[in-house]
């Protein structure tokens, strides 16, 4: 199984075709070969360094919460703050 993680992509090189995004405040560069129309500000699917497809704010903030949400599982935390900030019961 594998698993592609949300980012919301902070910059774009067309001459590469190349973007740097944001994974959990953690900037890294990807290649956006496989993604058409990608913009400053959308979020995408990263795997092993490439943006598969873009998401939707509110679906990359939902699986950002759960994957928050297995972290914290042992913690007994009663809500999440979300990578966008927003608090999450």
């Amino acid at each position: 199984m594998c698993l592609a993680i949300p980012a919301q992509i902070l910059d774009l090189d067309p001459a590469t075709d190349s973007a740097t995004v944001s994974l959990g405040g953690v900037r890294k560069p990807v290649s956006l070969a496989l993604v058409d129309d990608a913009a400053i500000g959308d979020y995408v699917l990263i795997h092993v360094g490439y943006a598969l497809n873009k998401i939707s704010p509110e679906e990359a903030e939902r699986t950002l919460a759960l994957l928050q949400a297995m972290g914290e599982t042992e913690a007994g935390t009663d809500s999440l703050v979300t990578a966008t900030g927003r608090e999450v019961q």
